[in-house]
C-alpha cells in the first residue's frame, strides 16, 4: 500500500509536465526545447544531489563497464518516452495527452513475459491486473469523450500514435536498466546514469532544434525548469523508488504503474484552475470515478496477494 502511495504522489508532481508543456505550445515554445532542456537542467540537480551523497563514481564506474545497456535503455526509457511526449503537446490538450499516456498501464502489463531476468524462467502477463488496467483506461477513455469534438482528426492522430510509442517505451527502458543495475545502484543513481546516458539523444534533438526552431525564450526555460524538478526530479524519483520496492512482485508492479492513471485527474484539474479547460461533464465524472476505482483495486489486490503468501508461509 505504502508504494501505492508514493506512486500517487509521483502521477501528482509527474501531471506538472502535461500542463506546463500544453502551455509552452500555447505560447509558440517548440517541443524540442521542452523535451531537451528538461534533460539538460536535471543533469545538475542529480549531480548534486547524489554527489552530496558520495555516490557519483558508483554510477560512472557502472556506466563505464556497461556502456552499451546504458546507452540503449536510458535512450528508450527516457529520450523515446518523454520527445514524443512533449511533441504530442502540440497537438493535443493536457487532458488527451495525459489520458492516451494511460497505455503504459497496460504496455507494462504486456512487457511482463519479455523482461524476465536471463537467469528465470518466463513469467506469464498477470491476468487480473491486466483486466483491472482495462478498468482505468476504460475511465479514461471516457474523460476523452466529451473533448473529442474539439481535436481534428489529424491533429488526434499526430498525437496519438507518438503516444504510443512513449507509453511502451517508458516501462521498457525502467524495468530493462533494473535488470542491469540490479542492487549495485539506488534510485538517484540510477536516474543520473540514465540521465547521462541518454544525452546523445538529447545533443541531437538540440541541434535539430537550433537548425529548425531556433533558441527558446527565457519564459521557456523557466517552465522547463519547474517541469525538471518537479516532474524530472521528485516524480521520477517517487516513482522509480515506488517501483524498485516492488520489482520482485509483477502484481504489485501493474499496481504501482496503475497510479500514473492519477496524472489525467491531476492535469484535468491543473487544466481547470490555470488554461480555463472546460468543466468536465457526467462522462468525464464516471471516467475519474473508474480510474480511482481501478487503482484502488489494484492496491486492494496487491494487501490481498501479500496476506496470502504471508499465511501459507505460517502454515508451512
Amino acid at each position: 500500500m505504502r508504494s501505492t502511495l508514493i506512486g500517487i504522489f509521483s502521477a501528482l508532481f509527474f501531471s506538472v509536465t502535461f500542463i506546463l508543456n500544453r502551455a509552452m505550445e500555447l505560447d509558440g515554445g517548440s517541443w524540442v526545447w521542452s523535451a531537451s532542456f528538461r534533460f539538460f537542467f536535471m543533469l545538475p540537480i542529480l549531480l548534486v544531489i547524489v554527489g552530496f551523497q558520495k555516490n557519483i563514481m558508483p554510477v560512472l564506474r557502472h556506466l563505464k563497464t556497461h556502456p552499451l545497456p546504458w546507452l540503449i535503455w536510458s535512450t528508450v526509457g527516457f529520450g523515446l518516452f518523454y520527445a514524443p511526449m512533449t511533441f504530442a503537446a502540440a497537438y493535443g490538450p493536457g487532458w488527451l495527452v495525459a489520458a492516451t499516456f494511460q497505455l503504459t498501464i497496460i504496455a507494462g502489463t504486456l512487457l511482463v513475459p519479455f523482461l524476465s531476468p536471463k537467469s528465470a524462467s518466463k513469467q506469464k502477463i498477470p491476468l487480473r491486473s491486466l483486466l483491472i488496467s482495462f478498468v482505468i483506461l476504460l475511465g479514461v477513455f471516457l474523460i476523452q469523450f466529451t473533448h473529442a469534438d474539439v481535436v481534428s482528426p489529424l491533429s488526434a492522430l499526430l498525437c496519438i500514435v507518438p503516444l504510443i510509442l512513449s507509453a511502451f517505451a517508458y516501462p521498457l527502458g525502467n524495468r530493462q536498466m533494473m535488470q542491469v543495475v540490479g542492487e549495485t545502484l539506488n534510485t538517484f543513481q540510477r536516474i543520473l546514469g540514465m540521465t547521462i546516458a541518454s544525452l546523445p539523444f538529447w545533443l541531437l534533438l538540440s541541434l535539430y532544434g537550433v537548425t529548425t526552431q531556433g533558441l527558446p525564450t527565457s519564459g521557456q526555460l523557466l517552465q522547463t525548469l519547474i517541469v525538471a524538478l518537479s516532474s524530472g526530479i521528485i516524480a521520477t524519483a517517487l516513482f522509480f523508488y515506488a517501483t524498485e520496492r516492488v520489482k520482485g512482485d509483477n502484481q504489485k508492479l501493474a499496481a504501482v504503474e496503475a497510479t500514473q492513471s492519477g496524472e489525467v485527474i491531476f492535469a484535468l484539474l491543473g487544466e481547470l484552475l490555470f488554461l480555463n479547460a472546460p468543466l468536465p461533464d457526467f462522462y468525464s465524472i464516471i471516467g475519474i470515478l473508474l480510474v480511482i476505482i481501478g487503482m484502488i483495486f489494484h492496491s486492494l489486490q496487491s494487501v490481498t496477494r501479500k496476506t496470502e503468501r504471508q499465511r501459507m508461509n505460517t502454515v508451512g
